[in-house]
């Protein structure tokens, strides 16, 4: 899925190219993409300069977006770095408005690694997030233009669980997942739902009468009953966020 800005408008005047910055597709392969350039006119007035930088802020967080996507997805950690290796070489091929130049520096502080921070862990907390910090500079006899700028892609899952005794082994499990992006509520393209049993992950299915209730706001119910014979039970929640980010946690219920 490419998303590409494209925006037209024709004045009389001097008319110029503009690339339109678009987005990298990456998706579960480590294969790095190569990102799609398309021309249009853009009169040279007083808000083209503001589009194209809008253009390039779009296109950085695009390019985080989709290498968090493929590294969430077991891509390779290092795809970040030579997909925005990419976007600064291509940045600084255009030359519409003067010599243009992008560079960037990937957050290290702890517990960013290269930019990102993976953490998938059992107290019903996961969070996928990248950090880049770029810096833009254009430059011509007529215009001059130096702006630095953080882009955060944080996908976020939070997992709470109880679960009631309906049988000498029986359980009715009900699960509470919300999602976020960037600390907004967000829905989920994909949950997948699984609780351990004799030390074995299993997906519930319609055996358990299982239900996932999408409350439309990034909050989701997942109900199912299941034979556990140990006091405790154990969920894992998978999900994948409209962006294809991959993120999961793991909760032990409580009894109620």
């Amino acid at each position: 899925m490419n998303t590409k800005l494209m925006r037209r408008r024709q004045k009389s005047g001097q008319v110029i190219l503009i690339a339109v910055l678009g987005m990298a597709l990456i998706l579960l392969s480590a294969q790095v993409y190569v990102f799609d350039v398309h021309m249009s006119t853009f009169s040279l007035d007083s808000n083209s300069l503001s589009d194209y930088i809008a253009a390039i802020k779009l296109g950085s967080r695009n390019v985080v977006a989709g290498s968090l996507s493929n590294i969430s997805n077991s891509g390779a950690g290092s795809i970040l770095s030579a997909n925005l290796d990419h976007w600064a070489t291509l940045v600084g091929a255009q030359s519409q408005f003067g010599r243009s130049t992008l560079s960037y520096t990937e957050k290290e502080s702890s517990p960013y690694s290269s930019g990102v921070w993976l953490s998938w862990g059992i107290e019903g907390y996961g969070i996928s997030s990248s950090v880049v910090q770029f810096a833009f500079n254009l430059s011509d006899r007529e215009v001059e233009a130096d702006l630095s700028y953080a882009v955060n892609v944080t996908t976020r899952l939070s997992v709470e669980g109880t679960y009631r005794i309906t049988g000498i082994v029986q359980k009715q499990v009900n699960v509470t997942i919300n999602l976020y992006n960037e600390g907004s509520s967000a829905l989920a393209s994909q949950i997948t739902v699984y609780y351990r049993a004799l030390g074995v992950w299993l997906e519930p299915t319609d055996l358990n009468n299982y239900v996932l209730t999408d409350y439309g706001n990034g909050t989701y119910i997942a109900s199912f009953d299941t034979f556990i014979p140990l006091p405790t039970v154990e969920v894992s929640v998978h999900a994948v966020d409209g962006r294809n980010i991959h993120v999961q946690a793991d909760a032990t219920c409580t009894l109620v």
